[in-house]
């Protein structure tokens, strides 16, 4: 004789987590998204990303001065983005060089 069957439990359905990724945003979303910005919130944030460009190019002890300069561009942008939005801050990792 068999032995009796045990009902099985529901455990909810089997779901399979795939990593997150970025969907890039098109060229022509961006602009029309940042057409919306205030003309010194969009200065800034350019000032942001050319100052965040720029220092990759300080390496070394020689350009340690040009780095501080930089620096303190990004922080005075900062300042604009985060009275803005503090969501919009230019951090360390949104520089180009470093997601390469």
């Amino acid at each position: 004789m068999l032995p009796p069957r045990l009902p099985v439990r529901y455990q909810g359905p089997a779901v399979i987590a795939f990593r997150r990724t970025t969907v890039p945003v098109p060229d022509g979303i961006a602009l029309r998204i940042g057409r919306q910005l205030p003309a010194r919130v969009q200065a800034a944030i350019g000032q942001a990303a050319d100052a965040g460009r720029l220092l990759h190019l300080c390496r070394g002890a020689r350009y340690e001065e040009a780095r501080q300069v930089q620096q303190a561009r990004i922080a005075a942008a900062n300042k604009v983005l985060a009275a803005y939005n503090p969501k919009l801050i230019h951090g360390w990792a949104d520089l180009d060089w470093r997601n390469r």
